[in-house]
């Protein structure tokens, strides 16, 4: 009966935290900072689920990024929180914003298996999940596996490959396993797909299809740096004198303390509110007048997950609607299809998910 009077009162605790953080939140003064530049703000509390590990990889992986990316912390941060998240991340860009470069400098700092692939106009899915050969000497096909078993897949200028391509994705992205000649293959874990893709150039390139675009979690835009990052820049590939960026990168994880941070990230708390919350968010988007095509209910557990991963960053073990809205354009844009009028009138998704979110009521 003590015990579970303690219990109890452990629960209120944890309650009454989370409704602080949220009356704290619902000022004018968070609500300006959500405007101006969606942060999330780390404030101390007794934390149910022990954080320290989480906020110690995070902080490596950052510094080791941050030894040769200059700027780009919104970058940074969208890309761990899509690999605690269990997501895949599609990062687009115009040419020379160290998009493939940061991708690469990602997976070097983690202890996992890397592959690159190169998406071309000819380009088969064979190329990219393996095949089956025929072994004279057994007179018996065998797989062999393609470029995708790999942990940190890298696939650059993913719009490049035609359709029939971009669907062999589907499965792999949704299921981590493909199915070749009627057999189940499974890819090891941990299993992240980076994207890049370039919004500028349109010849030779395939727009890439609802389905698959709602198998990535995030989709982050990487744009120019402004003046002073740029002049840093400067200094650090003079300073580098010629050596290559990625030797200066350690493993600062691997995949089983990465497994640990994901079950630390999966215990986060999220209250029934906040999933009305992010409900309601989600299905305005189908039926608003600017939308053709709305987000669906995979988007939903994407802005929860998402949630749960920017909360943990920041040494909270339940969610906020801070963090809801900080994941709301990442998770959403790039799943809405605004309709072809509005479109031309030059609104966005991002304009669209902000009315919306501004019209929803913040839980009290």
């Amino acid at each position: 009966m003590e015990h579970q009077e303690n219990n109890n009162t452990g629960k209120a605790s944890v309650n009454e935290n989370i409704e602080d953080y949220t009356k704290k939140q619902e000022s004018p003064r968070a609500e300006d900072s959500y405007a101006a530049k969606q942060e999330t703000k780390a404030i101390d509390f007794d934390s149910r689920i022990p954080l320290d590990d989480l906020k110690n990889a995070v902080s490596k992986l950052k510094a080791q990024l941050g030894k040769v990316i200059v700027g780009q912390q919104d970058f940074v941060e969208l890309l761990i929180a899509g690999l605690l998240s269990n997501g895949h991340v599609l990062i687009e860009g115009v040419p020379g914003v160290a998009k493939t470069l940061t991708a690469k400098l990602f997976a070097r700092s983690l202890d996992t298996n890397f592959s690159r692939i190169q998406f071309t106009p000819d380009l088969m899915p064979s190329d990219v999940l393996g095949t089956s050969i025929l072994n004279s000497r057994e007179s018996e096909f065998e797989f062999k596996p393609g470029p995708i078993f790999s942990n940190i897949v890298l696939i650059d200028e993913i719009n490049r490959a035609p359709a029939k391509t971009q669907a062999a994705l589907f499965e792999v992205m949704e299921e981590r396993q493909i199915t070749i000649d009627g057999k189940q293959h499974d890819l090891k874990a941990p299993f992240m797909v980076l994207a890049t893709q370039n919004p500028i150039e349109q010849e030779g390139t395939y727009a890439l299809p609802e389905a698959q675009l709602d198998r990535f979690l995030f989709k982050i835009e990487v744009n120019y740096p402004d003046v002073e990052d740029e002049i840093n820049i400067l200094k650090t590939h003079h300073e580098r004198k010629g050596k290559l960026p990625i030797n200066e990168i350690e493993t600062v994880l691997d995949p089983k303390n990465l497994a640990d941070l994901k079950s630390q990230i999966r215990e986060i708390i999220v209250e029934e509110k906040l999933m009305h919350y992010i409900a309601n968010i989600v299905s305005k988007t189908r039926n608003h007048s600017h939308v053709y095509l709305g987000a669906s209910p995979r988007a939903s557990i994407a802005v929860m997950n998402a949630s749960k991963a920017f909360a943990a960053i920041n040494g909270r073990d339940f969610v906020t609607p801070e963090d809801i809205k900080k994941a709301l354009n990442p998770v959403l844009a790039h799943r809405l299809i605004i309709s072809p009028d509005r479109e031309m009138e030059g609104i966005t998704a991002k304009e669209v998910i902000e009315m919306i979110s501004n019209s929803v009521e913040i839980p009290r």
